[in-house]
């Protein structure tokens, strides 16, 4: 089973090493045309202005989006999720249009900066065992998530910060920089029921 992982920017070898650590077959994707056969496609943590301009160059944007549609599952990280909401409430006119396909609201770098990074356990729906540690580096929060868009997980204070819709998931936090697998498994389950329809 291949496993994309958007590699033009940001913490892709992460994502990368923490799949091949479970048996997957891991590959960096820079090409539109790498995303035909992948049975799901992670886009990692970074700066979502400058990994949608980029997309944007290699024509990933819409091929992206192509595939979302055609039920590829596809996860965002802390840049990733911002880039697949439907609504940046703090995006500037600098940021071009983000992909648009789930229905949340996300504000960017919502907790600060680098030096206000922390890591808290999470209770997620969908992992059994102990609650998940979370890290989180310039992380954005989901303000709001709207059916079809389930919430995963919260804060204490109930910030959302994962969200699931249908085939799309979406983590304001860092899984790859944990030990624990967890998310990445649930992600491949995910691949693993797609390849079951197709």
């Amino acid at each position: 089973m291949k496993i994309g992982v958007l590699a033009m920017q940001g913490a892709f070898a992460e994502h990368v090493a923490m799949l091949r650590r479970i048996g997957a077959e891991a590959v960096e994707v820079r090409r539109a045309e790498q995303i035909e056969g992948l049975a799901g496609l992670i886009i990692p943590g970074g700066e979502s202005t400058t990994m949608l301009k980029l997309a944007d160059i290699y024509r990933l944007n819409e091929a992206i989006k192509h595939h979302a549609k055609k039920g590829l599952p596809i996860w965002g990280t802390c840049a990733g999720a911002i880039l697949l909401a439907d609504e940046v409430t703090n995006a500037g006119s600098n940021m071009p249009v983000g992909l648009g396909l789930m229905r949340m609201s996300v504000r960017r770098n919502a907790f600060g900066r680098q030096v206000d990074s922390f890591e808290v356990k999470l209770t997620v729906d969908g992992l059994d065992g102990e609650p998940f540690p979370a890290v989180f580096i310039r992380a954005p929060i989901i303000e709001s998530a709207l059916p079809p868009a389930e919430v995963l997980t919260r804060l204490g204070n109930g910030t959302i910060v994962a969200v699931r819709q249908d085939n799309l998931l979406a983590t304001s936090f860092h899984p790859e920089l944990s030990m624990d697998d967890r998310f990445h498994r649930y992600f491949i389950k995910m691949a693993v029921e797609y390849l079951a329809r197709h």
